[in-house]
Formats: structure tokens, sequence, C-alpha cells
């Protein structure tokens, strides 16, 4: 069905009435996510009146209302897009197969791991997000601060139905231990590095939806393939709502950089920062920080793993029944570059065990798209700056470049020489310093904080002086 529930407890388009102790195990894990949200969510705006899309439908038009609501009073739910009948498993060994609306018993494990992987990361940022309210530059970006944070902790209930639902006992353990784990914590912290990074300043953030949301919409369209039935269809309605994740990371830094535009136009023998704005270089080095960090969530190069997800049928390619003819990946190879010696060397490596260096390429050329627009910002103020993307070998933590060097070009590079230059490519305590300074509020409707610009058009076309948050 296309239209959702709301008279039930938890709004849901999977008739969830008919499943009496299905209904009741997440009633009961409810009042806990609530309690989650109260301790980790953003502080001190629960009894504010917030202008937030929520979602009404799974149709690709007309999906979400508009409309002010207290956060604790959002109406988070379970939305999968329309069941396809006849649908197959669309690649791997178990292509043309009749997709699995059960969790197949051989690839029970692998399924549970894949989804609580990407179910951690959805509270992981709202944690990671918690104080950025109390610096927001506009009320129109603390809304959009907002709209992230209650559509992460929507996409965490997605996850959290798959658990419950096809997994038992052990799905409901781990739905309860994702509410345990906490970004950051030396003790229980989140699965994935880039999770436990910590988000001080706004600069950070607009760089975290841009880089490492943007995995998350591959990380989604390769398990929007999944011969796994309902994961496939929990995976599409996400990316919906993550579209607009994205589009606040590229359009906050877009504003960033336009505002640093109008300050060297305005003084250009000066330094930006006389001035309030984030100087190019500096925002470059922000950039190279947090794609190096999100280029790290796709695994490593060659993986056993990502070939037995692939032969499985559970996590495909990105767009793999349109981009791709051939479905099986036993013929063809993919071309790595490693280290021998201080040298680099090609290596063709069979395609099923480079999934996830496919996924990282697919990955770096959408991030190229970004890129590309903050350097239409830059040219349309008629100032010859450009931005780039650091090379994927650059500050590796996972996969086979872990512990080597390389400059941002991707160059082999020694230790000592990377460390000479490190302050070159990578934010410096001086940078973070900085950026924190200019982290002071500005809540008046209709204003912006000195060092970024308005953005072009409101919310939902609103105007500029909307009461996006009413405080």
């Amino acid at each position: 069905m296309a239209s959702i529930d709301y008279e039930s407890k938890i709004p849901n388009n999977v008739d969830l009435a008919s499943d009496k102790r299905l209904q009741r195990a997440l009633e009961k894990w409810q009042p806990e996510y609530l309690q989650w949200g109260h301790e980790m969510g953003p502080t001190d705006f629960e009894d504010k009146e917030i202008y937030l899309r929520t979602a009404i439908s799974v149709d690709s038009k007309g999906w979400a209302h508009f409309g002010h609501v207290k956060m604790p009073d959002y109406r988070w739910g379970i939305f999968l897009e329309p069941h396809e009948a006849g649908r197959v498993v669309p690649f791997g060994d178990h292509a043309g197969e009749a997709a699995w609306q059960e969790v197949p018993g051989e690839y029970r494990t692998e399924l549970r791991r894949l989804i609580v992987t990407q179910a951690d990361t959805e509270p992981a940022s709202v944690e990671q997000q918690r104080l950025l309210a109390h610096t927001a530059p506009s009320l129109y970006d603390m809304r959009n601060l907002f709209q992230v944070n209650v559509e992460e902790g929507r996409h965490l209930w997605a996850m959290v139905y798959l658990l419950h639902r096809y997994f038992g006992k052990d799905g409901r353990n781990e739905a309860d231990e994702l509410l345990d784990r906490r970004s950051g914590n030396p003790d229980r912290p989140r699965i994935l590095g880039t999770f436990n990074e910590p988000l001080h300043t706004w600069l950070d953030f607009f760089c975290f939806t841009m880089f490492t949301d943007r995995d998350g919409k591959f990380q989604l369209l390769a398990l929007a393939e999944s011969g796994f039935d309902p994961l496939a269809r929990t995976c599409r309605f996400m990316l919906t709502e993550e579209a607009h994740h994205m589009f606040v990371g590229q359009t906050g830094m877009g504003r960033i950089i336009e505002r640093t535009c109008q300050v060297m136009k305005e003084h250009p023998d000066a330094d930006p920062r006389e001035y309030g704005s984030i100087p190019f270089d500096m925002l470059q080095r922000y950039i190279n920080f947090w794609v190096s960090s999100s280029t790290d969530l796709y695994g490593s190069e060659v993986s056993s793993n990502a070939a037995n997800y692939y032969a499985a049928g559970l996590k495909g390619r990105a767009y793999e029944e349109k981009k791709y003819e051939d479905h099986q990946a036993l013929e063809g190879s993919y071309e790595i570059e490693k280290i021998e010696g201080d040298k680099l060397v090609k290596e063709e490596v069979p395609l099923r065990n480079a999934m996830n260096e496919l996924l990282r390429t697919d990955y770096l050329e959408d991030n190229q798209k970004g890129v590309d627009y903050w350097n239409r910002v830059v040219s349309k103020q008629g100032l010859d700056y450009r931005f780039s993307l650091p090379h994927r070998r650059f500050n590796r933590s996972i996969g086979m470049y872990t512990g080597l060097y390389f400059d941002v070009d991707g160059t082999p590079v020694t230790q000592e020489y990377f460390e000479q230059r490190a302050s070159d490519w990578l934010p410096t305590e001086e940078d973070r310093a900085y950026v924190q300074s200019l982290m002071v509020p500005c809540h008046e409707p209709g204003k912006w904080a000195g060092w970024i610009a308005p953005p072009p058009k409101g919310i939902n076309s609103q105007a500029h002086d909307f009461d996006y948050v009413r405080l």
C-alpha cells in the first residue's frame, strides 16, 4: 500500500496492526527510543515548534507534509515502498530467483550484520550533532539540522522494524543495543569510525552532510538492490529522504564559499579572517579531512566479505539493474593500484572482490559534482580559485593504504614529508579554533551569521523571515 496509517501509535504502511506480537514489541521499543532522543538528541529544544516535513505517503510526488511540530511529537514511522509483484533477485548466484520475502537461513548472519551496520549510523549522526543548534547561523539552518535529525531517527526506525520483524530475539537485542552505543564513547562507540568523529562546528556539519551522508546514499543504493525484498523496499524510500541531507551539505558549503567570495571582493588585499569569513584554503583542508574519513566507510579495496554479499544477492552495486548488463560479475576484473616497495603497481582484481572499490568510485564521482557546484559559485563571483577532492589514497585509515603516506594527489610520500605538509592539507588546531570562534548563534528570523550567505530561497517556498523555529 502507498498510504500511511497515522491512526496507529506507530505510523506505518506495513499493516502492523495485523501482527500483534510485532506491534507490541515495537511499542515497547518506542518509549526507549524517545528516552534516547531526550538524552542524546538536540539539547534544550524539545519544547520548540519546528517547521518539519513529515512523510504521509511513499508515492514519488506529494509524499511529505510541512508543518510546525515539537520534535518529541514527530510521527516517526515504518514506511516501505510498495511490494513489486514478481520481483526477482537481481544479481549474484541467485539472480533470477524469486526475491526473498523472509530471511534466507543460510544468509541470516550476514544480512543481520548489514542491517545493524546501516542502522547504527542513524542515531550516531544525531548524537554527533547534538549541540549544534546552540550555534546555528540562522533559524533556516537550525530547522535544516532538526529535519536531518528527525529523518535519521526515522531511518533508525526503518532498520529496527526489519530487525524486529525478521530476526526474532536476536533482532530485538540488536535493536536495544542500537540505543546503548554512543558516538565517541570509548567503551561503547559506534561501529564505524567516522560516526565517532566530533562535530563541533557548522562547517563540520556541512562537510558531514555533504560527504558522509553521500556515503549513506551509496550504501542505501547498494542495499536497495538486495534480493531480500523488505530491505530493498525500505532503502528505496530512505533514499527519498536522504537527498535533503546532501542538499543541506552542498548548499551550506556553497553559501560559506559565496560569503567568502563577497568579502574577498570587498577587501581584495585583506585576509578574509579579518572580516569574519573562512578562507578558501581552510575550507579545502576541511574538505580533505571529511572526504578521506568518509572514503574509509567503504572498507577494504579488496574484500571477500563484499564478494560474498554480492554472490549471495544481499548487497549489489549502485544502480545494479539499470547500469549493468552482467549481473553475475564472474568474468570481469577491476584495476587497483597497490604499493610494492615505494612504487604504485597496478593489479587486476576479480570483479566480485572489488565491489567496495566500485561503490567508492561511484561515490567519489558523485562528490565531484558537488565540488563542481562550489567552483561555479566561485566563478560567478569572478574569482579563479578551484576546490578539489583529495585522492582516494590520501589520509586513509582503512584498507590497503592504511599506515602508508600519500599527498593529496595520491603520490606516495615519506612519513616525514607527510607530517611536514600536514598543515597544508588537513585542518590545524589554529583552523579549528578560528572556525569555532565564528560559531556565534544568529537566531533572529531573516538574519544570518556573517560567515555564511543567505540561501537563494526558503524551505517550501517560505520567506526568509519565516518562523522556521519558534523560539
